[in-house]
């Protein structure tokens, strides 16, 4: 690969080399944009810091390959899975959030790796589906109501989950919830610095933590500098790994609309950019199935060495915006970095050291970002709100949902199917797969049969 003349002036399309200084530095800035979500998920979720960070960068190195390096797409943790990781960890491997002083879960881990892997194998077989059929048909099973629904339950479920995390210290939360809003508000447009408003709001958060003793610097103490990355290997064997993998692979409802969407946006600026430099436009939207094949490719590997499930990631793709950089060759270079850095035990101390008051502040903003998502999603793809049938859809996964979450004991219901889930089916799967059976309802008998007409959008 070679880049062009102008390409040094302008961007870098996918297949474009730059320079060693400049690949390196490029792709250094990738991970630092990456860094701050996938690692705050890992945090959340009692996964190891390292392995996460080892297991992105092989992830995206692997899920570029996978798709001939033609996507330009970086691969972190995760937000869409918290709820269900969470979940099941309680469900399965209580030993894992009673304490809050564990800042890793290897039992836990290595029952979600399996559900993770069923998350890779659910989309590699959509993206083949899609290949196959093409992706108007999906939408048909999966429309924006359930997916934009099911996205709102993921966000607003972990409220409870937020606010307990919060209340250990109420200053230091809603401190760093205010610094953090603050930032990605009037840091917009700001270059990098406007890419990393969480990463800003856990650094004001954590060094306000200081004076109020939280900061448990042995954490740091006692780490080496460089250490292996605890990797661990699925508890294929596990009894609950069958109800891990039902319900953690259910998530791919709301994980592949947002995928799509981002390689939609990427395949935008990218043609833009091939335009001005007076090149073929490489139209990378109609590799929707290649697309998910290639997330599945990054489940796989995070599935298999004890990473956060995966997607790829927007704030990444709103970098390669900014910098007109979209160069495949940088993108392997960011995840090599990442890679290296999952070897830095100091690394991983300094941020297991981040106090749960801080965490809290951060996921009431997070949480709620990824609800809003689902309300962007309906909005943006026009949904008729004034038609019955969208709305019984919507309001079923909302209330058994978020209601099941927060009001059903576990937050489960209380159905138990043998092998998949023998204690009752979790409420967020519950509300996606009762979503996906009356939207098939309304398939087989659409209203027409019974000469009901659909109501008139405004949005129209």
């Amino acid at each position: 690969m070679s880049s062009a003349t102008n390409a040094k002036l302008v961007g870098y399309l996918p297949a474009d080399m730059p320079d060693w200084g400049a690949l390196i530095s490029l792709g250094f800035q990738q991970v630092l944009t990456m860094f701050p979500a996938t690692v705050l998920v890992a945090i959340l979720t009692k996964f190891d810091v390292g392995v996460t960070l080892t297991a992105s960068g092989i992830g995206t190195i692997v899920a570029l390959l996978v798709s001939g390096r033609r996507i330009p797409l970086y691969y972190g943790s995760s937000f869409s899975y918290i709820s269900v990781v969470i979940t099941a960890m309680n469900l399965y491997a209580k030993d894992c959030f009673s304490n809050p002083a564990t800042v890793y879960c290897p039992e836990g881990v290595k029952l979600i790796q399996v559900g993770i892997i069923g998350t890779a194998v659910v989309e590699i077989l959509v993206g083949l589906l899609i290949m196959r059929i093409g992706k108007e048909a999906l939408d048909k099973v999966l429309p924006p109501i359930i997916t934009g629904s099911v996205a709102m339950v993921i966000g607003i479920a972990l409220a409870g989950a937020a606010l307990n995390s919060a209340s250990t210290n109420w200053t230091v939360a809603l401190i760093t919830l205010v610094v953090t809003i603050v930032f990605s508000v009037y840091l917009q447009n700001r270059g990098l610095l406007g890419m990393l408003p969480i990463l800003l709001g856990a650094v004001a958060g954590w060094l306000v933590s200081i004076p109020f003793g939280l900061i448990k610097w042995d954490l740091i103490a006692s780490e080496y500098w460089f250490r292996m990355p605890a990797f661990t290997f699925p508890a294929f064997t596990d009894p609950n790994a069958w109800a891990a993998v039902t319900g953690i692979a259910l998530i791919a409802i709301a994980t592949i609309p947002e995928s799509t969407a981002h390689l939609y946006q990427m395949s935008l600026y990218i043609d833009q950019l091939a335009k001005e430099m007076g090149r073929a436009p490489l139209e990378i939207k109609k590799l929707i199935g290649l697309n998910l094949v290639s997330d599945g490719s990054d489940d796989l590997v995070v599935g298999f060495l004890g990473g956060c499930a995966g997607t790829n990631y927007g704030e990444n793709n709103s970098l390669m915006a900014i910098t007109r950089c979209y160069s495949v060759p940088v993108l392997f270079a960011a995840g090599v970095i990442a890679i290296l850095l999952g070897f830095i035990g100091k690394l991983a101390g300094i941020v297991n050291t981040l106090p749960t008051a801080v965490t809290g502040g951060l996921s009431i903003y997070l949480f709620g970002v990824i609800g809003m998502q689902g309300v962007a999603l309906i909005q943006s793809e026009k949904v008729n709100l004034f038609e019955p049938r969208q709305l019984a859809i919507g309001a079923i996964i909302l209330v058994t949902g978020i209601g099941g979450n927060l009001g059903l004991k576990d937050g489960l219901f209380p159905f138990p199917i043998p092998v998949l889930f023998p204690s009752g089916i979790p409420a967020i799967v519950f509300s996606a797969i009762l979503g996906i059976l009356v939207n098939l309802l309304f398939l087989v008998l659409p209203p027409k049969l019974f000469g009901i007409e659909d109501r008139q959008n405004i949005n129209d």
